[in-house]
């Protein structure tokens, strides 16, 4: 497969503490790691693949790094204790992108979900800039050609730019446009947008394009009366459900590591009651990570940040 490889074995270990008891396991000890790409062999299983890829950040004018964020994620996840969910997440390798050929990435993401989602497996993808969207939301939107897919965004950016070409800015935008050529719905909730971070014709473009915001300050302070309602009528309204997390939706003091830290942001301890409801659904079959950007990380702080995030998730799927 064109730009796949897999993981250096070494970024799964941790500490040993089997000889303790039959379940004192971590990750590293209960992931599935061949080495290959079988999806067809984990039927009923969570792909975990990297998006090596910062090509759409560097058109957006962000600050680079994240092509490296997959695999330091990885490292930050590996040494965490394994519970119930863990046991059903399977290595799947890297897609890598090469300088200045980003819809070759997107497309070989979108081949290798959609691979993974064909025979029976969840998709869990860490990126990679939010480039990394539109590859991974077309596959969930090809694998299940007949259902009305509901795409839930957390993030302090609505995304939507209008631009010459394809870019960080631009992955629901192009959905959107994919949906028409599909003539189908295109169904996309925004969670976590900042006014500040989105100019006049951002917002515009969602109102034509019928995307359901919700404001940081109104999921912070109104998250019984608007977050999580709106949480509850994606998962009452749709078939399906792809959830992306561009992690500079969380405020900056929890998240440094990305391209645009957010001064206000979504509280890692708020985000996760917008995101259990999701994960305990039984619609769930596709979820990122994107824009860790290990860079400009502190000590490590917020790929643990990242990775105690996916960690959760995996619990409650």
């Amino acid at each position: 497969m064109d730009l796949w490889h897999p993981v250096v074995p070494s970024l799964w270990q941790g500490r040993d503490d089997s000889h303790e008891a039959p379940n004192a396991l971590r990750l590293f000890q209960s992931i599935a790691n061949g080495g290959d790409f079988t999806p067809q062999s984990h039927r009923g299983k969570i792909a975990l693949l990297g998006f090596e890829c910062d090509e759409g950040v560097k058109r957006n004018q962000g600050r680079t790094g994240a092509a490296q964020g997959p695999d330091i994620l990885r490292r930050a996840l590996a040494n965490m204790a394994s519970y119930r969910g863990h046991e059903w997440l399977v290595e799947m390798g890297n897609i890598r992108a090469e300088p200045e050929k980003l819809e070759a990435a997107q497309q070989a993401l979108h081949d290798a979900v959609l691979a993974c989602l064909q025979a029976g497996m969840r998709t869990l993808v860490f990126g990679g800039g939010h480039e990394t969207a539109f590859g991974h939301g077309s596959a969930v939107l090809n694998a299940f050609p007949n259902e009305r897919i509901g795409i839930v965004n957390l993030d302090a950016h609505l995304d939507l730019r209008h631009a010459p070409h394809a870019s960080s800015g631009t992955p629901f935008r192009q959905l959107a446009l994919y949906c028409e050529a599909q003539q189908r719905g295109f169904h996309y909730t925004c969670m976590g947008a900042s006014l500040a971070a989105n100019t006049a014709a951002l917002w515009e473009e969602a109102a034509h394009r019928h995307v359901t915001v919700i404001e940081d300050l109104d999921v912070l302070n109104t998250m019984e009366e608007r977050a999580l309602p709106e949480i509850y009528r994606v998962i009452d309204s749709y078939d399906s459900i792809y959830l992306t997390i561009d992690l500079d939706v969380l405020p900056a003091w929890e998240m440094p590591a990305v391209s645009a830290p957010a001064p206000l942001g979504i509280p890692l301890m708020l985000l996760l009651r917008i995101v259990e409801p999701l994960c305990r659904s039984g619609k769930l079959q596709a979820v990122d990570l994107v824009e860790f950007n290990p860079t400009f990380d502190r000590e490590g702080q917020g790929a643990k940040v990242a990775a105690r995030l996916a960690w959760q998730i995996l619990h409650w799927w």
